[in-house]
């Protein structure tokens, strides 16, 4: 199985996108349009920094529950 990756491209406005994918190749992250490609590749490291930092909130019930996750053993 392929590792997963972010893929750098230009959208058809020729704006910078990125979007992630899994290791079976399917797309989990697409991002919005950026003017130039340095600020494409900081949204991917903001993504990569707050990613590993951020809580899970479920918001499917009455009320806010943080859930906990743990963490994937490979």
């Amino acid at each position: 199985m392929a590792e997963p990756k972010f893929e750098v491209f230009k959208d058809e406005q020729g704006q910078h996108r990125f979007r992630l994918r899994a290791e079976n190749y399917e797309i989990i992250v697409q991002s919005e349009a950026y003017a130039s490609k340095p600020m494409c590749l900081k949204g991917i490291a903001s993504v990569k920094h707050n990613a590993a930092r951020a809580k899970i909130v479920d918001m499917t019930g009455e009320k806010e529950e943080v859930i906990e996750i743990p963490s994937p053993e490979f």
